[in-house]
C-alpha cells in the first residue's frame, strides 16, 4: 500500500523537485521545497494523445490550405494575397478533406462571419438566482443594448492551452488519488465502480473528477439525485454480484428504491426552478435507464427536458468564446463540452431507437469537441463484476476512454445526417436528397475509419483473443451499424427495367459485411465478458444485422450461411431479452 501511495504522489512532483530528484510536498500553488528556496514552482505533464492529435491536424489543415493557396493565386499576386487572406477564405471548403473532423479542430469556425453571429447572439449571462444562462435578443430577459458583445478572443496559444491542460490533468490525478482513499459503504461503492467502468467510458454524461470531489463536499457539480439515478443505472448489472444482491433485496428494495427517489428528487428539484448540471445528467440516465427497459415514453420525455436545460444553462454555447458577462473557470468549460457532446450522441441514439428525429444540433456557436483532460486516456481497465469461467484473469489494458469518445462524437456527426435526410419520419426523403446523402455520408463514414487511430480498430478477420474495453467494441458495433442504415435503404429503391443493378449488389455487399462484422465482434464480447453486460447499443446492432440475413434469406432460402447467422442473431436477441425483460 505505501509504495503505491508513493508512486500516486510523485504524479504531483514539480519540475524544480523532480531535476533535483528530492521528495515533492505537491502543495499548490507552490511546494515548501520551493518556496524555501524561491524557486518558481511550476507542475509540468507530458502531452499525450489529444492536444499532439490536435497540433497534428492543425498542422495538415494549414499546409492544405497554403497549397490550395499556391495552386490558385496568379504568378504575379502582390503583398496583399499572403498566406493569412486565403486561411480566411479556403478554410470552409477544405472541411474534413484536411484529415479531421470540424469538430476536432478548434478554429474550425474562424473563417465563419463571426460578426454575424455576434450581432444577435449576446453570449452567456448570470442570472437573478446565480445561475448561468442565454437569452436571445427577443426575451423579457434581454436588455436592448448598443454595446456589442461579440466572442471573446479565444483562440489559445499552444502554451496556454497546455497550462489549462496540465491544471486540469493535475486536478484529475489528485481527485483519483484521493477517491481511492475514500470509503464509501456498500453497495454505493459496488454500483459506483459498475457506472465507472461499463457506461461513462462510452457516454462521458459524468465528469468523474468533479463528481467525486463534490462528493466530500457537496459541491455544485454532485446532487443526492444525481446519485441516485447513478445507483439505480447501474442496478442491472449489480445484481450479478451474490452479496451486492442481497444487500439490495435487504435494504433498498432489490434496488428499486434509488429510481423512484432519483425521480421524484428531479421533479422536485423542477418545480422550484432548480436546473443545474446534475439535473441534466439525472434526466440522461434516467432516459438511458428507461429506454434500456422499453419504456419509450418516459425515456423521450426525461431526455428532452435534458436538452431543454442545456439550451437555457448556455451549454449548447461555446462558452469560451461567447461567455458574455460570465467567468468560467477550466474545469467548468470543459464539463459544460463534454456534457454538450454526451448529449448529442444521447440525442442520436435515442433518435434511432425510437424513430424519431433528432432534436440536437451542430451550429457555428456549439461547443468544439475539444476534452482537455484526457488523463482517462491511459487509465487501466478491467471489466468490473465479471467472474471469467476457469479461473482466468482478464489482463488490465489502457483503456483509451478519451480517444473513444472523441470519435464517438464524430461519428454521430455523421449519423445525425443519415438521420435527416435518409429517415426522416414526418417528411419523406426524395430519391435524390438520399442519394446525395449516400454520396457525401458514405465519403464521411470512410474517412472516419481510415483515420481512427489503430488502438480503437477491431477488423471482425483479425480478431484477437480477448475484446478491448467494452465501449472500443460498442465504437466499432455501431460503426458497422451506422454503414448498413445508410446503404439499406438503396435495397429497396425502385428501379426501371434495364438499370445498372451493379451499385445494388454493392449496397448489398457493403450491408453483408458489416452485418457480418457486427455478430463476429459481438461474440467476441460474449466471449470475454458474458452477455449479461450487453448494453442497448450492442443489442440494437445485433437487430440491425438481423434484418440484412433476413433479406438475404428471403431471396434465397437456400443460403444456409444466411439463415445460421439469422438463427444466431435471433438466438441472441431472446437471451438479452431474459436478462433484461424491457429489452
Amino acid at each position: 500500500m505505501s509504495s503505491t501511495r508513493a508512486i500516486k504522489k510523485s504524479a504531483f512532483s514539480c519540475e524544480p523537485c523532480r531535476r533535483r530528484k528530492v521528495k515533492c510536498g505537491g502543495e499548490q500553488p507552490t511546494c515548501n521545497r520551493c518556496a524555501a528556496r524561491a524557486d518558481e514552482c511550476v507542475y509540468k505533464l507530458n502531452p499525450t494523445l489529444s492536444y499532439t492529435s490536435r497540433l497534428e491536424h492543425r498542422i495538415k489543415e494549414l499546409e492544405a490550405q497554403l497549397a490550395a493557396a499556391r495552386a490558385h493565386a496568379p504568378s504575379g499576386a502582390g503583398a496583399g494575397a499572403g498566406p493569412s487572406e486565403p486561411s480566411r477564405t479556403s478554410s470552409p471548403s477544405i472541411g474534413p478533406s484536411a484529415g479531421q473532423s470540424p469538430m476536432t479542430d478548434p478554429h474550425h469556425f474562424e473563417s465563419q462571419d463571426e460578426e454575424s453571429v455576434s450581432e444577435s447572439f449576446k453570449g452567456l449571462k448570470v442570472d437573478d438566482k446565480g445561475a448561468i444562462t442565454y437569452h436571445g435578443s427577443t426575451s423579457f430577459f434581454q436588455l436592448p443594448s448598443d454595446r456589442p458583445s461579440g466572442s471573446r478572443d479565444q483562440q489559445s496559444t499552444s502554451d496556454q492551452a497546455m497550462q489549462r491542460r496540465e491544471r486540469l490533468v493535475a486536478n484529475a490525478w489528485q481527485q483519483r488519488a484521493l477517491e481511492n482513499m475514500s470509503d464509501i459503504p456498500e453497495p454505493f461503492q459496488y454500483l459506483l465502480n459498475v457506472h465507472w467502468c461499463w457506461i461513462q467510458p462510452l457516454f462521458n454524461f459524468i465528469y468523474r473528477p468533479a463528481f467525486t470531489r463534490d462528493m466530500q463536499t457537496l459541491g455544485p457539480y454532485y446532487s443526492h439525485t444525481l446519485m441516485n439515478a447513478v445507483l439505480s443505472h447501474s442496478i442491472r448489472w449489480g445484481r450479478s454480484d451474490p452479496a451486492t444482491k442481497e444487500n439490495l433485496d435487504e435494504f433498498y428494495d432489490g434496488g428499486a428504491l434509488f429510481g423512484k427517489h432519483a425521480r421524484s428528487m428531479v421533479f422536485e428539484e423542477l418545480s422550484q426552478g432548480v436546473c443545474s448540471i446534475p439535473t441534466v445528467q439525472t434526466l440522461l440516465l434516467l432516459s438511458a435507464q428507461e429506454c434500456s427497459v422499453g419504456n419509450s415514453a418516459q425515456a423521450w420525455t426525461y431526455s428532452g427536458l435534458a436538452f431543454r436545460i442545456i439550451d437555457h444553462l448556455g451549454i449548447c454555447v461555446d462558452g469560451q468564446r461567447y461567455p458574455g458577462s460570465v467567468q468560467l473557470a477550466d474545469e467548468d468549460v470543459e464539463i459544460r463540452h463534454r456534457l454538450f457532446w454526451s448529449c448529442y450522441f444521447w440525442d442520436k441514439m435515442i433518435s434511432l431507437y425510437l424513430g424519431r428525429s433528432p432534436s440536437l444540433h451542430q451550429t457555428s456557436v456549439s461547443p468544439p469537441q475539444i476534452m482537455f483532460d484526457d488523463s482517462a486516456e491511459n487509465e487501466s481497465w478491467t471489466p468490473f463484476g465479471v467472474v471469467p469461467e476457469g479461473g482466468w484473469k482478464y489482463p488490465p489494458a489502457a483503456a483509451h476512454s478519451t480517444s473513444c469518445f472523441m470519435q464517438m462524437c464524430r461519428l454521430s456527426i455523421t449519423f445525425n445526417e443519415i438521420l435527416v435526410h435518409m429517415y426522416d419520419p414526418v417528411r419523406p426523403n426524395s430519391q435524390a436528397e438520399m442519394q446525395d446523402c449516400l454520396a457525401k455520408q458514405e465519403a464521411a463514414l470512410r474517412q472516419w475509419w481510415d483515420e481512427l487511430p489503430p488502438h480503437l480498430k477491431i477488423e471482425p478477420t483479425a480478431l484477437p483473443a480477448l475484446a478491448p474495453p467494452s465501449h472500443i467494441i460498442t465504437l466499432n458495433v455501431l460503426y458497422r451499424t451506422f454503414k448498413i442504415l445508410l446503404y439499406r435503404p438503396m435495397l429497396s429503391q425502385r428501379g426501371r427495367v434495364g438499370d445498372n443493378l451493379q451499385p445494388v449488389q454493392r449496397y448489398l455487399g457493403e450491408c453483408v459485411t458489416s452485418a457480418t462484422g457486427i455478430i463476429a465482434i459481438f461474440d467476441l464480447f460474449c466471449r470475454s465478458f458474458g452477455i449479461s453486460h450487453c448494453v442497448l447499443s450492442l443489442s440494437y446492432s445485433v437487430y440491425i444485422a438481423a434484418s440484412i440475413f433476413l433479406l438475404q434469406v428471403q431471396s434465397s432460402v437456400e443460403d444456409t450461411q444466411a439463415l445460421r447467422r439469422l438463427e444466431y442473431c435471433v438466438r441472441i436477441l431472446a437471451s438479452v431479452k431474459r436478462i433484461n425483460p424491457g429489452k
